[in-house]
């Protein structure tokens, strides 16, 4: 199975299916220098598969988390490309979820002004969302993806069979990212978890967030305007998350936090609440309101006193919203205090 993404001047292939990590050489070019960006997380037997189809392979292996979208573990990438004379005709290659794709895709970008990336997602997460869209970034102060760039992978491999060793919790995580597809952009999608077995509709679940994703970015790559909604659940969650030292609660959880208060309609709650309920996700955290909205006002879709939100009335359809600083301080203590 396999979409296009059409962006301007760097469309690429994202491939779907099942025993894909032995057939990466069939989708890439691997006759040439490759470096493998993976962390302790992902099982070793994933990129010894991808070692054994590279003449010229290296890999590296970092923490796991968000901790590793340092500038401190971006350094230390890059000197290992240089060390090892990579040019611009080789390639780094991501193997993992979302921080991997994030750190990696920022190091490929920059690197040289920029050498061929290509992203293979093993986590629910990272396959429905993160991998798709050209942004990639690292933390900077606690504050997350504050540094980075749009910069579009070559192609992107997705393995079905890789989510397989994930564990629950970090299962149903990732699957929050396709609620939010669901409620912004396709209600079909967002239906599937009320009605279906999330597992048992994985792969539908994966493509149909994807297109979602991919009509999207076609239209808007450089997130001037559609792409913002995008962002839903993200204003109020990446500030949870950023509370909580980019640990403790993960992002999904966090997104899913941050959706509530941008709902619009109880019967929307309640239906959303039910769906993190069957995913034990949890739907609240207690934060500190003012140190909150220190955290918000310094997100990129804030300007000056000022920055958009994202709603949603129901189902299938979201609206850009312009809040001053005032009236999110006010939503954020309404909803959360």
């Amino acid at each position: 199975m396999k979409l296009t993404v059409n962006v301007p001047g760097a469309p690429y292939d994202i491939q779907l299916g099942r025993g894909l990590l032995d057939r990466v050489g069939e989708f890439v070019s691997l006759d040439r220098k490759v470096l493998l960006v993976t962390d302790e997380g992902v099982p070793l037997s994933y990129t010894d598969r991808i070692l054994a189809q590279c003449p010229q392979g290296h890999r590296v292996v970092v923490q796991q988390g968000e901790g590793a979208k340092s500038f401190s573990v971006y350094e230390s990438l890059c000197k290992k490309l240089l060390e090892e004379n990579f040019s611009r005709k080789d390639c780094v290659i991501a193997v993992g979820g979302g921080v991997m794709g994030d750190l990696a895709g920022f190091v490929a970008a920059t690197y040289m002004r920029g050498i061929d990336f290509v992203n293979i997602p093993t986590t629910t997460l990272a396959q429905i969302d993160s991998s798709i869209g050209g942004k990639v970034a690292v933390n900077l102060e606690g504050v997350k993806n504050i540094v980075g760039a749009f910069y579009q992978p070559k192609a992107v491999l997705i393995d079905f069979d890789t989510l397989d060793t994930l564990p629950s919790r970090h299962y149903n995580n990732g699957l929050m990212e396709a609620v939010k597809a669901g409620l912004i952009y396709d209600e079909t999608l967002f239906q599937l978890f009320e009605r279906q077995d999330p597992r048992e509709q994985i792969e539908e679940i994966v493509y149909r967030s994807l297109l979602v994703k991919k009509a999207v970015v076609e239209q808007d790559e450089k997130e001037q305007g559609l792409r913002k909604i995008l962002n839903f659940g993200h204003t109020i969650g990446h500030g949870v998350e950023s509370l909580y030292g980019l640990s403790g609660l993960l992002h999904g959880e966090c997104v899913a936090i941050g959706m509530f208060p941008m709902l619009e309609g109880e019967d929307l709650r309640w239906r959303l609440k039910r769906v993190c309920d069957k995913l034990q996700i949890p739907t609240q955290a207690q934060v500190d309101p003012h140190r909150l909205l220190e955290v918000m006002q310094k997100d990129k879709k804030a300007t000056g006193d000022s920055i958009t939100v994202v709603k949603v009335r129901e189902a299938g359809r979201a609206r850009l919203e312009q809040l001053t600083m005032a009236q999110l301080e006010d939503l954020v203590r309404r909803e959360l205090a």
